[in-house]
This record gives C-alpha cells, sequence and structure tokens, in this order.
C-alpha cells in the first residue's frame, strides 16, 4: 500500500531544506570572507614630505616657538603652559613618529607654535623635538610636512 504525501507538505520540506542550505552557504560565505572584511589592514608608509632645511615665511615663527619652549626647558608633560603677553601654549606631549616619517630611534615631544587664550582650540602649527640631541622640526601642516630649523 502506497501513502500519499500532500503536495503541501513537499513544499514544506523543499522550503526548509532551502532555507537550511542558505543558512549554511551565509555560514562559509562568512568564515571565509568575514577574516579579510575585519581584519586590520598594513598601513601604508607615510608620505610626509622631510626637508633638511626652513626657508618658507613661518619657520621664523616656529624658532621663535622653539626658544620660548627651550626657556621652559621642554616640558614633557601634556597640557597648557603660560607664555609672555598673557597668553598660553600648549605641549602636546611626546610625539611617537608611528609613520617614520623623523629619524627612528629618538624621543620626540611636540610643541605649539603660536601661543592663545588658554583653553583656545589647537591650530596646525607644531615644532617637534628631538629629546636627546636637540633637533627641532617644524609642521606647518600637523604633520604632514617636517622642516629641519
Amino acid at each position: 500500500m502506497s501513502t500519499l504525501v500532500s503536495p503541501l507538505a513537499t513544499l514544506g520540506a523543499i522550503r526548509r531544506r532551502t532555507t537550511t542550505l542558505a543558512l549554511l552557504l551565509a555560514m562559509v560565505a562568512a568564515a571565509l570572507v568575514g577574516p579579510s572584511v575585519v581584519s586590520p589592514r598594513s598601513t601604508d608608509p607615510a608620505s610626509a614630505a622631510v626637508y633638511s632645511s626652513c626657508t618658507m615665511s613661518r619657520c621664523a615663527d616656529a624658532r621663535t616657538a622653539r626658544s620660548g619652549w627651550s626657556a621652559k626647558g621642554f616640558p614633557t608633560s601634556r597640557g597648557w603652559y603660560s607664555w609672555s603677553g598673557g597668553k598660553s601654549n600648549f605641549a602636546g606631549g611626546r610625539f611617537y613618529n608611528y609613520e617614520g616619517q623623523l629619524p627612528t630611534n629618538a624621543t620626540y615631544y611636540e610643541y605649539d607654535v603660536y601661543p592663545r587664550t588658554q583653553g583656545a582650540a589647537r591650530d596646525a602649527y607644531r615644532i617637534v623635538v628631538n629629546r636627546s640631541t636637540g633637533v627641532t622640526w617644524f609642521s606647518p601642516n600637523h604633520y604632514t610636512d617636517f622642516y629641519r630649523l
């Protein structure tokens, strides 16, 4: 005696199998593609330009800032410092040179060039000082380019 199977029961079984297969394929795809989507890429080398001298107009301001920070002993703590004329200036703390634009194997600290009212927004002008040698670099565009002072 043969058993009759309803067309709706057959359709339900096909849907379950299709859903299971689709879920399985999605899991396999996620396992294969997922790591490449979420894994960090290696970064490209920095594209900063590094110049051996500084002759642009703002280099004089950077040299003045260097003198001011030197008089304060090039503080290593991040924060606001009193400056002449009733203004303040900001020391940014350690500059890690992650992109390797400056000579390696050195300890650098970064300082703002232009004093202003304490708490005011910082601009892009920085000097970066090699703590061991005193060699100072000026960046007029927040570390895109460096000019040796």
